[in-house]
């Protein structure tokens, strides 16, 4: 799918900066941020609610360049489905593949993508640029992501998700954000009065990264994990730990208490749409629907909502789990196509162009933007509580083999929050086949005493 629609340049430049566009980058000997004539590259990317922000600055890049870049757009799944079809290949179909936290691991072990300093030794990181727990280098001796990696990819999306409530309604009744579960609790019951207003929406529903995804949030701001250290290779299973089953415990009493009762069916589509019609007091929700809640196209409540860090326990930060973006280069394509999609990465990175990102309504990678005076404006008032908990986000996956993993926790967290299963059942029988999983892959692992 190719978009050739293309911002006018002198609309560019009134938006990004004449002066930035072609501003040096980094020490060293001064060169242009991009370069023009280069080959025409495809990036394989998902539909989200961040898309259409990515696919404006992709148009401000071609714009600025003149150089040529098609979107593959597909649904989560098979945007992933595509990636590993291509990569293994002989030759591949996409030169930038947008990986999700889920997956990007697999395209590193796989040895699927070319680092980016290998294809250009001069490329330099910008260094207000969020490495998101440093998930962007790979170290391939250590099998780990960590900093004394080689850099693999660019973060495209820093995603992680922000507690969504009514502002109007808090502002009525003299409250102050929640910062502790007790707190969200509260607050949601003096609001939930169904069918017209619901304490809180939550996503129960199974899918690709669903229901695991928002359930991260409490799990690690209950103290839990999935894993005892992943860092150090410990991959023992503590996914049934008293702190997991309060995480559970606290998630399905929610949502039969003070939420939707098709919380077991509801996606994220439902969960926007709940707030955005006004039936929600609150949604844990990634940061990238914030734009939905002020288009007046969409939303009925206009300028009504506010965002803050996820709650957690007393004593214990904010702990969202990281459902980010990254775009790696793949190994099996052209040259000049490599050197092409580098080219991109370089100018994507600027502050310039994630200016452009945050104007698109999407969620920029580079820390300078969240210090700018747009971060005072109304309309992004979502950036200073996003800034705040972005140093504590969580990278839950550390491993390629992520995805069968993810695939236990979206059954046996679906099944629980319908009521099919007991909490206690869930975090045992997903525990067992995790714990499974690893030993399959000859991980260090081990696990917990079930619980009773």
């Amino acid at each position: 799918m190719s978009f050739d629609f293309r911002l006018p340049r002198r609309d560019l430049l009134k938006g990004m900066g004449a002066t930035g566009l072609g501003a040096a980058l980094g020490t060293g000997s001064i060169r242009p941020l991009y370069a023009k004539g280069q080959a025409p590259i495809t990036i394989v990317v998902n539909q989200s609610p961040w898309f259409a922000s990515f696919r404006r600055t992709v148009e401000a890049y071609e714009a600025a360049t003149g150089n040529k870049v098609e979107l593959d757009v597909n649904p989560f799944a098979g945007s992933l489905e595509k990636q590993r079809n291509s990569v293994r290949a002989q030759r591949g179909q996409y030169d930038i593949l947008i990986m999700n936290s889920g997956w990007f691991t697999e395209m590193y072990a796989g040895g699927f993508l070319d680092a980016i300093t290998d294809i250009d030794p001069g490329f330099k990181l910008d260094p207000e640029i969020y490495t998101l727990g440093d998930t962007i280098y790979y170290n391939a001796q250590k099998k780990t992501v960590t900093a004394d990696g080689k850099l693999m990819s660019l973060p495209v999306s820093p995603l992680i998700p922000l507690l969504y409530y009514r502002g109007d309604l808090y502002k009525q009744a003299g409250l102050a954000a929640p910062k502790t579960f007790a707190e969200l609790e509260a607050n949601a019951a003096r609001f939930h009065k169904p069918p017209g207003m619901y304490g809180i929406v939550q996503r129960g529903a199974r899918g690709p990264h669903t229901v695991a995804y928002d359930f991260y949030p409490y799990l690690y701001g209950f103290g839990g994990g999935i894993f005892k250290d992943q860092s150090a290779g410990d991959y023992s299973v503590t996914l049934n730990s008293p702190e997991g089953r309060a995480a559970l415990d606290y998630y399905i009493r929610l949502a039969r208490t003070v939420g939707h009762p098709k919380t077991a069916a509801s996606d994220q589509a439902e969960v926007i749409q709940a707030m955005v019609t006004g039936h929600a007091a609150h949604i844990m929700m990634v940061i990238a629907a914030w734009s939905q809640m002020d288009d007046p196209n969409k939303s009925a409540v206009v300028d009504k909502i506010e965002f803050a860090p996820p709650p957690s326990q007393p004593g214990l930060p904010t702990a969202p789990g990281l459902g980010h973006w990254l775009a790696g280069i793949s190994r099996n394509v052209p040259d000049d196509r490599k050197r092409a999609a580098v080219e991109f990465l370089r100018w994507f990175q600027t502050k310039d162009a994630q200016m452009e990102t945050a104007k698109a309504g999407g969620i920029p990678v580079h820390a300078a933007v969240y210090k700018d005076p747009i971060a005072q404006e109304r309309k992004y008032r979502w950036m200073k509580p996003l800034a705040e908990a972005l140093p504590h986000a969580v990278n839950i996956y550390q491993f390629p083999e992520a995805n069968d993993v993810i695939a236990v926790l979206e059954i046996g967290l679906n099944r629980a929050v319908a009521g099919e299963i007991s909490s206690v059942d869930a975090l045992n029988g997903m525990s067992a086949e995790i714990h499974k999983i690893m030993e399959k892959y000859s991980y260090k692992t081990g696990g917990l005493q079930p619980l009773k």
